[in-house]
């Protein structure tokens, strides 16, 4: 998320308090809770250059937030940022309604430019394997050199983590914080707090476990319950952070001749549009993405249609 000409605003009792029930109440990710909070400051800022004195939530109008709709759009923000913005005051006056602050939110009914249609972005099967096939043969280039004494470790782990990512359709968080006792090996499932610390139990493929057993063979795992499954650094035992994981995602497409730019999100549209293609339906995918609505991922149904058009010209006696 962008963010508009200012750095700091002075500190809002009220949008602590928000912010106090985000992370405590409804045990909001870091991630929600960093945008939440930058919004919130973004307009309290724009208030105080544009009028002068800090918002008085109460006495805001529909006039104020048309305003900076208007300046919103003066910048040139995306109707995709404009809309994330205006969903997160209106997330902040359901709060002040529900602690009596104010009788009404003035931001109801008030017109959005319509949200970009934006499919999203996947690999295809051969590009996906080309991806996993990246760290061996990144090592083997390594290796090969004679000059370049190299670990194998750092290349495991990192086929372990791809493998995870494409196997099981998670987002980069559920990954990292993946831990030993989340893996039921004999079952071929895993344990994933999503968003809002929501569970689910989802499936895991044999070639994920088996690059897993490799990473922690090499690396003689403890094993123990809480240790993290990924290790940002075998010294110390940190779980590994999603920087880290972007950076050397970005090495591996580049070795295989895939754009850089791709982020590990990708692979989790990768895994839901070939479960599509492949004739899972919508419901379940649903449930291994973790998806609250059904509504979310049906965005993945625009990306299937060639596969149904086939099947229409194969099926239909007047295609």
């Amino acid at each position: 998320m962008g963010a508009t000409d200012s750095n700091c605003a002075d500190h809002d009792p009220l949008v602590d308090a928000f912010m106090q029930e985000l992370k405590g109440a409804r045990a909001a990710s870091d991630h929600t809770c960093r945008n939440y909070a930058q919004t919130l400051n973004e307009f309290v800022v724009w208030h105080q250059k544009t009028l002068r004195s800090a918002p008085d939530w109460k006495a805001l109008d529909r006039d104020s937030f048309r305003a900076y709709l208007r300046f919103l759009g003066r910048k040139e923000y995306s109707r995709s940022s404009t809309q994330i913005r205006f969903s997160a005051l209106r997330t902040f006056y359901k709060f002040l309604i529900r602690k009596g602050r104010v009788k009404e939110s003035p931001i109801r009914n008030i017109l959005l430019p319509k949200k970009e249609k934006r499919l999203p972005q996947f690999l295809t099967p051969e590009q996906i394997h080309a991806l996993l096939e990246a760290p061996a043969k990144a090592w083997e280039k390594k290796r090969s050199n004679q000059k370049t004494r190299t670990s194998p470790e750092t290349f495991l782990r990192d086929s372990a983590v791809l493998e995870t990512f494409y196997s099981c359709g998670l987002r980069i968080s559920e990954l990292c914080g993946l831990k030993v006792s989340d893996l039921f090996w004999e079952d071929q499932l895993i344990l994933v707090e999503g968003k809002g610390k929501k569970e689910r139990m989802t499936p895991i493929g044999a070639p994920a476990l088996d690059s897993i057993r490799l990473y922690w063979d090499r690396i003689a795992h403890p094993q123990k319950a809480e240790q993290p499954v990924f290790y940002s650094k075998l010294a110390n035992g940190k779980p590994l952070y999603p920087r880290l994981i972007q950076s050397r995602l970005k090495l591996y497409l580049l070795s295989a001749g895939l754009d850089p730019n791709l982020t590990p999100h990708k692979l989790r549209h990768s895994f839901a549009t070939h479960m599509l293609n492949a004739g899972a339906d919508l419901r379940s995918v649903q449930e291994l993405l973790g998806h609250a609505h059904l509504v979310t991922t049906q965005i993945y149904t625009h990306l299937t249609t060639d596969r149904l058009k086939r099947v229409y010209d194969q099926a239909h006696p007047r295609a």
